[in-house]
């Protein structure tokens, strides 16, 4: 027992030192750094904000017509004894060319007859006018003061004078019937189609074919009410000298080449197509087929083409993605630094699918416009922002923290201090 009690003592002695000795270098070695690091945001993609110009466009469809086509037909009836090489589908013709006569011994008869009803008027108005002046001299000669006009002979004289008018107006008549039977092209164009051949019968209004007017070829395009706005254009608006339409950019596949043609609005409709709602506007395409075409391919009526109209121009307006744009006059704006969402109310001008333009008083170019959904967002809501850069990587933003201030701060203050000596041992060495 006097043996086991010395032992007993010096383990506790060897413990209570081993337990002191931990619990005093615990005491004095240094606690490490507590950061207490903000719970992470809700991640969301970002795009900047940017300053632009926005120039109008309106893209919409429509078919090529001639603005003048007609259909050419006989006013006279005959049997066709010519017709042009030209007067065939797809030929040119000009302007006063013969397209078709008809054969025209029946009115070279006609005028013949009816010169010679105009020679008998006026041989009997001749007699007419001499039996009154010899009607006169009697009636002086016999002392009669107050004659009839039929003693005059007056009634036989305009008689004969209204016959050979008459006989004039047919000799007219046969003559004009005989210059028609020549069918004359009343402008310069191209043939749709030539329906007759020589020996074939034409009968008073009868088709021969139809030809169309190439100076101007037309589009009608159909626009709605904000689509006009977007245009600066009005209802029953007409082009003149002072005040041009705007240019139209027509295009359309041609021979599997892409092909285009300039134009502009020269009129719109004077009403609102009452099924549709929409108002049509009228673009122009002058000379097709010369200096219009592209290439030597004309803008041919029947063509389907695309038409894109440039119209106002608005300066100096800021854009973000659509879907930046939130409850119509909203922009969500992410702040890297805080990583917090700051809502901004502007003033919305225009937006299509690629982005929206607006106006704003405290937004700037370079803010990152929020593109990613967030449901019951608030202005202050923590958040990770996400930017999308130009070559298709993302940015992570991550918020500045009060140890990220302190290490820059130290940083400083140890740049300060290492410069410090240097100095002086410069000064010590001058």
């Amino acid at each position: 027992m006097n043996r086991i009690l010395p032992i007993i003592v010096t383990v506790l002695t060897v413990i209570l030192i081993a337990g002191g000795g931990f619990f005093v270098l615990n005491a004095l070695s240094p606690k490490p750094e507590q950061v207490e690091e903000p719970p992470a945001g809700l991640s969301v993609f970002a795009e900047p904000i940017t300053r632009d110009d926005l120039q109008f466009n309106v893209e919409i469809q429509g078919e090529v017509r001639p603005q003048r086509e007609i259909v050419v037909a006989s006013q006279i009836s005959g049997r066709i004894s010519y017709v042009s090489p030209d007067f065939i589908a797809g030929g040119s013709i000009e302007r006063g060319q013969v397209l078709v006569r008809l054969e025209a011994d029946d009115y070279e008869l006609g005028v013949v007859r009816a010169k010679s009803v105009v020679a008998s008027a006026e041989q009997r108005l001749a007699r007419e006018i001499a039996e009154a002046e010899i009607a006169i001299q009697d009636l002086i000669e016999l002392g009669i003061d107050n004659p009839s006009p039929l003693a005059r002979r007056e009634p036989q004289l305009a008689d004969a004078r209204a016959a050979l008018e008459s006989a004039k107006a047919q000799l007219a008549e046969a003559e004009l019937a005989l210059r028609r039977t020549a069918v004359l092209a009343p402008f310069t164009g191209r043939v749709r189609e030539g329906s007759v051949d020589i020996g074939q019968f034409a009968s008073p209004g009868q088709s021969l074919g139809q030809i169309f007017a190439t100076d101007v070829v037309e589009v009608v395009l159909p626009l709605s009410d904000s689509e006009m706005g977007r245009l600066g254009l009005s209802l029953a608006f007409a082009e003149s000298d002072t005040v041009k339409g705007p240019e139209v950019i027509f295009s359309a596949q041609v021979s599997g080449i892409d092909r285009e043609w300039r134009g502009r609005v020269t009129r719109t409709a004077a009403s609102i197509n009452p099924r549709t709602r929409l108002i049509n506007i009228i673009a122009e395409l002058p000379d097709p087929f010369g200096e219009g075409a592209d290439n030597g391919a004309p803008m041919a009526p029947g063509l389907f083409v695309d038409a894109s109209i440039q119209g106002a121009k608005v300066d100096n307006l800021l854009v973000a993605p659509r879907g930046a744009l939130r409850s119509g006059n909203r922009v969500y704006v992410g702040k890297p630094d805080d990583g917090q969402l700051r809502i901004y109310e502007v003033e919305p001008v225009f937006s299509t699918p690629e982005g929206a333009w607006f106006r704003s008083g405290e937004v700037e170019p370079g803010m990152l416009a929020i593109t990613s959904p967030i449901q019951a967002g608030f202005d202050g809501m923590s958040i990770t922002v996400l930017e999308k850069m130009p070559d298709g990587t993302i940015k992570t933003h991550k918020p500045k923290t009060d140890a990220d201030d302190e290490e820059i701060n130290s940083g400083a203050l140890a740049d300060a201090s290492e410069a410090e000596p240097a100095s002086l041992v410069t000064g010590e060495g001058e």
